[in-house]
């Protein structure tokens, strides 16, 4: 063999090992993932129901990554400046937003030209975390003890009573639009920055009525200081025994459940979305989280990426259709 063929060779041979290595180093770099904390954005305030969810899931998540995981509250328009956020924000895993189902599955119907970003394309969906259904909540002092009185006094009072939400497009704020186009009455929605707000807004008789997450509510109802007349789910809830459902007094159907989960700018490499989802699955899945979650009236659910990509495209037709019916729109 020739010095010139060999050099030639040998040239080729490092140009090689040169590629190689350099293809190596983003896998390299994702293997060493996490080396600083993570932040996950709540879009909304401390103390909402997102927010005690989502520090719950911190502690145990930063001792299996090593990592501190930092909250950061970002609440404004429904969840949804906290969401784009997220979705326009760096892949790299060092951010992520845990929020509500509104932002993923009612805001792109509600917000057409306004919301500034697409849930099925500019997020990554790491995994579901619970669900929950509603509480129909109204003041202590409120002349009604079920569904059936309080449409009747609505009916008396026609345009006179507010409803308290947790912004537009929220579920707080579709299944009261919902309830009031089966039900024939009407209401004027005060929006909040979150259900504290909303509840105390409840207590004091600012507003007559809200559909509140459990967590929130109950512990006002325990106390005296509301009264709950439904629940939002099919089904009877375990956590909320004596509630009845909508569904059995008279709105046969009616569901408007709640659920929380994790998600990531779009493009998060795959490697980091998998460790994340295998990271938040046992912790979610713990006797310890299961019984923290109970105690905030939710149900554990976690997911695959694939399963919550699926619900949120399902509920966005189901939440899609009850929009377009009720001709709502937030542009």
């Amino acid at each position: 063999m020739s010095i010139a063929r060999s050099s030639r060779i040998g040239a080729a041979l490092r140009g090689l090992v040169f590629l190689l290595g350099a293809a190596l180093v983003p896998a390299a770099a994702q293997a060493e993932w996490p080396e600083r904390p993570i932040h996950v954005v709540v879009p909304y305030p401390p103390g909402s129901s997102p927010d005690l969810l989502a520090r719950t899931i911190a502690a145990p998540l930063s001792k299996a990554l090593g990592q501190p995981i930092v909250v950061d509250n970002k609440p404004g328009a429904g969840g949804n400046i906290g969401t784009r956020m997220v979705a326009k924000g760096t892949p790299d895993g060092y951010t992520l937003v845990y929020t509500i189902n509104g932002p993923l599955v009612t805001a792109p119907e509600l917000y057409k030209n306004t919301l500034g970003y697409d849930p099925l394309t500019d997020l990554q969906p790491i995994t579901l975390v619970a669900t929950s259904p509603n509480v129909l909540t109204v003041p202590a002092a409120l002349p009604v003890e079920n569904v059936e009185d309080f449409v009747k006094l609505a009916r008396e009072r026609q345009g006179a009573l507010n409803y308290g939400s947790v912004g537009p497009g929220s579920s707080a704020h579709l299944a009261m639009e919902m309830f009031k186009s089966e039900a024939g009455i009407e209401l004027e929605q005060i929006p909040y920055s979150g259900f504290p707000q909303v509840i105390s807004a409840i207590i004091a008789g600012d507003v007559q009525a809200g559909f509140m997450v459990p967590a929130i509510a109950m512990p006002q109802v325990q106390s005296g200081k509301v009264k709950a007349l439904a629940i939002t789910s099919l089904e009877p809830s375990p956590s909320l025994p004596g509630i009845p459902t909508m569904d059995k007094q008279g709105y046969p159907g009616f569901e408007a459940i709640s659920w929380n989960a994790i998600l990531a700018p779009a493009g998060t490499p795959a490697p980091i979305v998998e460790r994340l989802n295998r990271e938040l699955a046992q912790i979610i899945n713990s006797d310890t989280v299961r019984e923290q979650l109970a105690k905030q009236y939710f149900t554990a659910a976690p997911s695959t990426p694939a399963e919550l990509t699926e619900r949120i495209r399902k509920d966005q037709a189901n939440w899609n259709a009850v929009i377009k019916r009720l001709g709502l729109s937030l542009d």
